[in-house]
């Protein structure tokens, strides 16, 4: 992390925030600003709707930058391989499936889903094939996604994998999101987890006023629950539809928990009285540019099926468009915090609520900076020490590791 120091001309050191009051009094350290933070490769990340990779045809994928051409061979697996052909660059998604195995465009070389060449047609006779080929990445495909592993490949099988039991259950439907959204993905994180921006959404759902019951935050998660209690104007039908209400249910509060565990986040409601959740959300934000401005949000919605036989069938069309409705709303806020990102150079924002703080803190100790070349490339202007001169959020340094705590309101 950057450490605010006086320059030589008395201001702070490139990439830092200067010392600020948090809400609760305390003072603060200068941080590194957590927009210049990038998402940890040391995970799996979905990178296409598996529908999407279609039998012994090629799909252009990316990861922060990482061109990726998956492929899914006769066999129906899919394999991922860097998007560039080992002889002249060509991208390899731009190739042709043969049986279980990719071959370039251009020149035909051939290669296997481990990325190693297995034939180049014109090879004369006593020279040898070249040792390497390409970068192959560890591929799993669940819940209708495509997962890759773009970090540490040897990390790969221990390193946790989501699980969703309502994914595939008798007793709910899912919906599947994936929307590119022009913003870091840590503006996501907030947005999901900051539920007093409601009065955004007043069109859709009409009048709520969120009561935070509490929080728990830990080095890696930061869970939070709401009360959503209805207080009356005209929402979308398709909102009472989701929680249970138009399928005969009443108005009624409900409790909304909302957890990020890096690097994924999940959203669960309860309405009031009932042991099971409404629906559940989960969702990861991929970067894909190399200056992760840019991120591809995916997102499973899973919908408890109502008693009556084809209710949800009927609503599903009213929940479509409801979610749409959000999600294009919370889109726009994002990316206009985004723009002035760009425009400044630097987050200016000042956070008063310490659950976003606490966020920031565990995206920011769990992600990895970015280099001074992405920087440059996002527009920013490095400083001789390799960071680009920014303001963080005011918000202490997370500890390597942070003590777990439960936060409640007064």
């Amino acid at each position: 992390m950057t450490e605010a120091r006086p320059g030589v001309d008395g201001q702070l050191a490139a990439g830092a925030a200067p010392a600020a009051a948090r809400p609760d009094g305390h003072r603060t350290e200068a941080v590194t600003d957590l927009r210049r933070i990038g998402i940890h490769p040391d995970h799996w990340y979905p990178v296409a709707v598996s529908r999407k990779v279609r039998p012994q045809r090629t799909f252009a994928a990316v990861f922060a930058g990482e061109r990726i051409a998956l492929y899914r061979g006769r066999s129906g697996r899919v394999y991922a391989l860097e998007d560039r052909c080992a002889h002249r660059q060509v991208p390899l998604s731009m190739g042709v499936v043969e049986d279980d195995i990719l071959r370039c465009c251009y020149h035909a070389w051939a290669y296997r889903g481990n990325g190693r060449i297995s034939q180049i047609p014109y090879l004369p006779k006593g020279c040898e094939r070249p040792p390497r080929g390409v970068r192959s990445f560890p591929v799993r495909e669940a819940f209708g996604l495509v997962f890759v592993f773009p970090g540490d490949p040897e990390k790969a099988e221990s390193a946790p994998f989501p699980v969703l039991p309502e994914f595939g259950s008798p007793t709910h439907r899912t919906m599947t999101f994936s929307r590119t959204v022009k913003c870091h993905y840590s503006f996501m994180h907030e947005n999901l987890l900051d539920m007093n921006h409601q009065f955004l959404h007043r069109g859709v759902l009409g009048r709520i006023k969120p009561e935070l019951l509490g929080y728990e935050t830990g080095p890696r998660f930061v869970e939070a629950r709401y009360l959503f209690v209805p207080a009356g104007g005209r929402k979308d039908r398709g909102a009472g539809l989701l929680s249970a209400e138009g399928l005969g249910g009443k108005e009624r509060p409900d409790v909304i928990t909302i957890r990020t565990e890096y690097p994924y986040q999940t959203l669960h409601d309860v309405p009031e009285d009932a042991e099971l959740p409404a629906f559940s959300l989960w969702a990861a934000y991929v970067p894909e540019d190399a200056e992760q401005r840019t991120n591809h949000a995916y997102g499973l919605l899973m919908i408890a099926k109502p008693p009556v036989p084809g209710a949800l069938h009927v609503a599903w069309p009213f929940i479509r468009r409801f979610t749409e409705r959000v999600f294009a709303q919370d889109r726009m806020a994002v990316e206009a915090e985004q723009r002035a990102w760009d425009e400044q150079g630097e987050d200016r924002n000042h956070e008063v609520f310490p659950l976003i703080l606490d966020v920031r803190d565990v995206l920011r100790s769990n992600g990895v900076p970015l280099s001074a070349q992405q920087e440059a490339g996002a527009g920013g202007a490095p400083s001789a020490n390799g960071s680009a001169a920014g303001a963080g959020d005011g918000r202490a340094e997370a500890s390597a590791e942070p003590q777990p705590a439960d936060r409640r309101q007064p």
